[in-house]
């Protein structure tokens, strides 16, 4: 996996549902244009919410556009989905599937798993998309490690009222 053509996501676990569809084509339209520039490998973290998105649709881009692009999942622990609900856990399972390649960054939950996680995304990746709407919390903290790496950032909140400038 190369640095350089490489991309990681970052977003909140909870999306409002009327900002879903708007979400998703955003995020095939920053995809896209990443491929076009030639990002190949995209990487994201496995959570709900704004991970399982991105992943999703990084597969659809590749399944309707880009067939040489790579999804990597990048998880925090072995059986992260053992206590999520069935549709959750399966959709889950479905992503792992469909992944190119398989990171776990710990085999079991620690207290900075979640932390090592992020960190191995930003230091992998050229470029971070994210959905950051709160300056606290593990995607505040990802997209100020982005921006001190040097990565490029791509803000799909843009034009969406944030509660606080980060």
């Amino acid at each position: 996996m190369e640095r350089e053509t490489s991309c990681c996501f970052t977003g909140h676990r909870r999306i409002p549902a009327q900002e879903g569809l708007w979400l998703r084509r955003k995020l095939r339209e920053e995809i896209s244009a990443l491929a076009e520039g030639g990002v190949a490998t995209f990487l994201a973290g496995g959570a709900l919410g704004f991970d399982t998105m991105a992943a999703q649709e990084v597969l659809r881009v590749r399944g309707e556009r880009f067939p040489h692009l790579r999804l990597v999942l990048v998880l925090p622990y072995v059986g992260q989905e053992s206590q999520w609900s069935q549709r959750d856990a399966a959709v889950y399972r479905a992503l792992l599937r469909q992944a190119d390649e398989v990171v776990y960054t710990a085999k079991a939950y620690t207290r900075g798993c979640l932390f090592l996680r992020n960190r191995y995304l930003v230091d992998h990746s050229a470029h971070c998309v994210c959905y950051l709407q709160r300056d606290t919390g593990g995607t505040a903290y990802t997209v100020r490690y982005a921006r001190e790496r040097g990565l490029v950032i791509h803000d799909l909140t843009q034009g969406w009222k944030k509660e606080k400038p980060l």
